[in-house]
């Protein structure tokens, strides 16, 4: 059973769809509607906005739109249920009782209460005699108890059910131990053993103080060395961080990006409580999109090995898409910032501040490796590093900044700065040319469809698509046309079929006396509420007016009566010339 339409009102009325995106969104007013940002994808130039008036958004870049209930969902990764009691506890309003059967809901609950009861019991073993081990490993990395008991620290043990009988005795069923990915069903279907063995844990919080996942590092030679969660129905391993529980209340909006959870905790014991790690991937944009919210600067503190710079350099156009600016750290002696702050002994806050403090931005590390790659002493390898140089210049968007590199390439080497700039210029120029042309060819093929995942059949009619998808916003937004529509169109003579269950939907809801849009976020998936948005913000385009309403339908019962590919491949030649008279006699 659903949520009352009437509580539902309440809910949009109290929590106000700008504000509510403002808390997360720098807005600013264009016409009638608000401008920012995305918080969804990386971008420079705006392309999300947000409509006050029918309490709606939509990215015009990524194409996620939605109500605020939607927004809630997405930005602060959250199913129905939950996101309605979020914006619920926020304005005060009492949830309404038994009034929402979700299994999905239900589901994630458990999968968050096994998950706190397992950090439980993965802490209280660390601390038992069979943990001896895990903590010994911990007290070798220099992890004080205070640093073990703030982060969570655990440890599993050898034997491969103790955690599933532990939890098992808690109420918890197998399949919701499979579901947290804390176990795993074996192989002949005959029960479950515990994911992780022999391994000292690290729980991953979010923002909210859920644990939503584990990392266990194992303590044999074995592989693989670090072993995760995979992803459950509350954890997507590409759109969290660890740590960011803590780095979001450390008052700096400059957050340490560490290579891993070890780099993390000792950074944090160190005073720098601002370190966050990704979950043994590589970097995200949607972990780049999450730490511009809490942070303007982001100091990459990676390994100094070569897989270390690898991650580094794919790193920084993640980061930099994401409007963050960027400082490289370098750590003397190939360390990793684990092993650098535990060798200066007591002293070791103090040089992993003094190194912080003399990191360079991207541009200088990225010119600094390119000089180590090209023999500058010789003509070919001065040319060749020059002709890099440019191109690393030739992506600085603001032009003071670019012309200080300039100057400082050109004095060290001596060198015409006119040449010099005018290669930049070049360069500049055809990446303008070629990106201005796949925008193009974006447009083009989103504007016919062929880009529509979700609405796939449009471009397959794109007559009749476009008509329905213009009756259907017209119908929205004039509630009171539902019954002349209904009576000259049927659902069946839509061709369109997620257009046809738009219209399905929203005619029986306003025949049923209820507001089109309440209920988008519990009727529709994402991407369809996303793609129904689309629809709505590109209504300006247009006509609505009673003709234009009239032409719709004309349009669609037009195409209804027209057979497919397939039925016309199946006539008769009696058929299909009676049909081409049909056709001719319509044109007359």
């Amino acid at each position: 059973m659903a949520f009352p339409e009437s509580f539902l009102q309440e809910l949009k009325m109290r929590n106000d769809i700008t504000e509510i995106v403002s808390s997360y969104v720098s807005l600013k007013r264009r016409g009638r509607n608000m401008v920012g940002l995305c918080p969804f994808h990386g971008e420079k130039t705006p392309s999300f906005n947000v409509y006050t008036e029918n309490g709606s958004f939509y990215c015009f870049g990524c194409g996620v739109g939605g109500d605020v209930i939607t927004f809630i969902m997405k930005i602060e990764n959250l199913d129905y249920v939950d996101a309605v009691k979020f914006l619920a506890q926020r304005a005060g309003m009492e949830m309404p009782e038994n009034s929402y059967d979700d299994s999905m809901s239900k589901l994630r609950t458990r999968v968050f209460e096994a998950n706190r009861e397992a950090a439980r019991y993965y802490y209280s073993a660390l601390c038992s005699p069979k943990g001896k081990s895990g903590l010994d490993y911990f007290h070798s990395r220099a992890l004080s108890d205070r640093t073990i008991r703030h982060f969570g620290l655990g440890f599993a043990d050898d034997d491969w059910t103790s955690l599933c009988n532990h939890l098992r005795s808690k109420g918890f069923k197998d399949n919701e131990l499979v579901a947290a990915n804390l176990a795993v069903k074996r192989k002949n279907g005959n029960g479950i053993y515990d994911r992780f063995t022999n391994r000292v844990m690290f729980p991953i919080i979010d923002l909210r103080g859920n644990v939503i996942a584990f990392g266990g590092r194992i303590m044999t030679d074995e592989k693989p060395k670090y072993l995760n969660t995979s992803d459950t129905p509350v954890f997507k391993k590409s759109a969290n961080l660890f740590s960011l529980n803590n780095a979001k209340n450390s008052g700096s909006r400059t957050l340490i990006l560490c290579e891993g959870y070890m780099d993390v905790i000792s950074v944090n014991q160190a005073g720098f409580t601002n370190a966050v790690a990704t979950l043994g991937t590589a970097l995200t944009s949607e972990q780049a999109v999450l730490m511009k919210r809490y942070a303007d600067e982001v100091i990459i503190c990676y390994d100094a090995d070569e897989a270390g710079q690898k991650a580094t350099a794919r790193a920084i156009p993640i980061l930099r898409n994401a409007g963050l600016l960027i400082r490289v750290l370098t750590i003397p002696n190939g360390k990793d910032p684990d092993e650098f702050i535990r060798s200066h002994g007591a002293d070791g806050p103090a040089a992993f501040k003094a190194v912080i403090e003399k990191s360079g931005n991207d541009v200088e590390y990225r010119l600094q490796k390119l000089k180590q790659i090209h023999n500058v002493e010789t003509t070919d390898g001065k040319v060749a590093y020059l002709e890099a140089a440019s191109k690393v210049i030739a992506e600085i968007s603001s032009p003071i900044e670019r012309d200080v590199y300039s100057s400082k390439i050109c004095s060290e080497f001596g060198i015409d700065k006119n040449a010099f700039n005018r290669q930049i210029m070049n360069i500049s120029k055809s990446r303008y040319r070629e990106s201005t042309k796949k925008e193009v060819r974006k447009i083009q093929t989103d504007l016919n469809g062929r880009n529509d995942k979700i609405n796939t059949e449009h471009y397959k009619k794109p007559r009749s698509s476009s008509a329905e998808e213009a009756l259907v916003v017209y119908l929205i937004n004039n509630p009171d046309s539902a019954e002349e529509i209904s009576s000259e169109l049927k659902p069946e003579q839509f061709q369109n079929s997620l257009i046809r269950r738009y219209y399905e939907y929203f005619l029986n809801r306003i025949q049923s006396g209820y507001e089109p849009l309440t209920n988008i976020a519990a009727d529709f998936s994402q991407d369809e509420a996303s793609k129904l948005y689309q629809l709505l913000s590109q209504s300006v385009k247009a006509a609505s007016t009673h003709s234009a309403m009239m032409e719709y339908i004309k349009v669609i019962s037009e195409e209804s009566q027209k057979p497919s590919s397939d039925d016309v491949a199946s006539m008769s030649p009696q058929q299909l010339n009676d049909y081409l008279n049909r056709i001719r006699k319509n044109k007359q």
